[in-house]
């Protein structure tokens, strides 16, 4: 319709630039999902923190729209885990991580980077939970327990039980040593290992229809607010 506002690529990646020569971002990659229909960018922030181990998460802020009215305009800080390239959203305060630009509004940058302001304080506080995850060790009726509230629905059927059971499984396969870095000191039978046994499923594991499929739904649809229910569940194991 006539109030639907488009964000061309070049929106994104102008967007970048500006970030990149005032606050030192540094764009890293971009590309586009299903045929273009959605665009996305990836900057490094600069902020990196190491838990126990010399485990390595770096700061991203990722911005995306949809040409196809499937999504808002998003801006998301997200940390990614070097030794596997886990991807977890850091929440903004009380917020789900995520300042979104509906596309019956401009999409303003200025705007969006006075909201993206906060991210350095919001960085030290995700990582210092990051720690205390690291710091916590999981007993195997824990672990089971955990993963059953984060995959099992409240509405579960027979059909998706028997789907819930075998992603519980092979995400505690890559929980007890078969996921990447599940070996390290920070992962090793503690919450944190659990919460990346998940990331690493969604990212990397779960059926989708295609690498597409599977990338927009851990960033932005199912697999993202699995991922943040994950991460809510975690919390409660260490505070």
């Amino acid at each position: 319709s006539k109030r639907y506002k488009v964000v061309q690529p070049s929106e994104i990646l102008e967007f970048y630039r500006d970030l990149t020569e005032v606050s030192g971002f540094e764009l890293e990659t971009a590309g586009v999902l299903k045929g273009g229909r959605k665009i996305w960018a990836l900057a490094k922030t600069g902020q990196s923190t190491a838990l126990k181990g010399n485990d390595i998460t770096n700061g991203y802020l990722l911005l995306a729209t949809a040409c196809d009215g499937s999504m808002a305009t998003t801006a998301q800080f997200t940390s990614i885990r070097v030794v596997c390239n886990n991807t977890l959203a850091v929440a903004l305060n009380s917020s789900q991580g995520a300042i979104k630009v509906s596309h019956n509004t401009s999409f303003n940058p200025h705007e969006v980077k006075q909201q993206l302001g906060i991210a350095s304080s919001n960085w030290d506080n995700f990582m210092y939970r990051l720690k205390l995850m690291s710091d916590r060790n999981v007993k195997p009726k824990e672990a089971q327990k955990y993963l059953s509230q984060v995959f099992v629905p409240n509405d579960k059927t027979a059909g998706t039980c028997k789907s819930h059971e075998r992603s519980i499984a092979r995400t505690l396969d890559l929980f007890n040593g078969r996921g990447i870095g599940s070996d390290l000191i920070s992962s090793k039978g503690t919450v944190f290992g659990l919460l990346n046994a998940i990331t690493e499923f969604i990212d990397h594991e779960r059926r989708a229809k295609s690498i597409d499929h599977r990338l927009d739904s851990a960033w932005f649809g199912q697999g993202a607010q699995l991922k943040q229910e994950a991460f809510r569940n975690a919390l409660l194991l260490v505070t």
